[in-house]
């Protein structure tokens, strides 16, 4: 009989790129909260995330107050998470930080939403998905705004994760 953790499981991973923040030359970088536009766009994408039916087991989450904001927004827009982490290697990461994050999310987890900044997040999310020719993996690479969203599906262990492991399902750019 085979062992139940070498079975296929669908996983899905969401890719976030925080809200509209207000600009880097008001304060600290890491203090920025999000603008007028941020709050209601970072709504858009959790009423988006709710109507994709997509409920995270765990949201890993940068700590920095942009980040923090823009999950606490799509959370009031409707999505629940079992467990929300804060982790400040999510902050300013490159691709391997991230990967080392979710490499540690529970193997039972099926749903794992990461927020974080760009350029790690649009960088994961072009060295993760296969399918280089699609139109909306060739935008993800080209610009990955504010709020932009990337829904991945893999079949990988979260602690096995790397390139080209992931089908790209959707990107979009929820607004308010």
């Amino acid at each position: 009989m085979a062992d139940p953790s070498d079975l296929l499981i669908d996983r899905t991973l969401v890719l976030l790129r925080h809200a509209k923040a207000v600009p880097p030359e008001t304060m600290p970088d890491f203090e920025r909260p999000l603008a007028d536009r941020g709050r209601a766009d970072a709504s858009a994408a959790g009423r988006y995330l709710v109507a994709q039916g997509i409920e995270p087991d765990l949201v890993l989450c940068s700590p920095s107050k942009r980040t923090r904001e823009t999950w606490k927004y799509v959370a009031e827009a409707g999505v629940t998470a079992k467990d929300v982490w804060y982790d400040k290697r999510i902050y300013n990461a490159d691709t391997e930080g991230i990967l080392d994050v979710i490499h540690e999310a529970p193997a039972e987890a099926r749903t794992v939403i990461v927020v974080g900044h760009a350029p790690g997040i649009p960088w994961l999310a072009d060295e993760l998905t296969l399918d280089g020719t699609s139109p909306e993996r060739v935008e993800l690479t080209q610009k990955y705004p504010t709020t932009g969203l990337a829904v991945l599906h893999l079949t990988t262990h979260w602690a096995d994760l790397a390139a080209d492991d992931a089908d790209l399902v959707s990107y979009v750019v929820p607004r308010g």
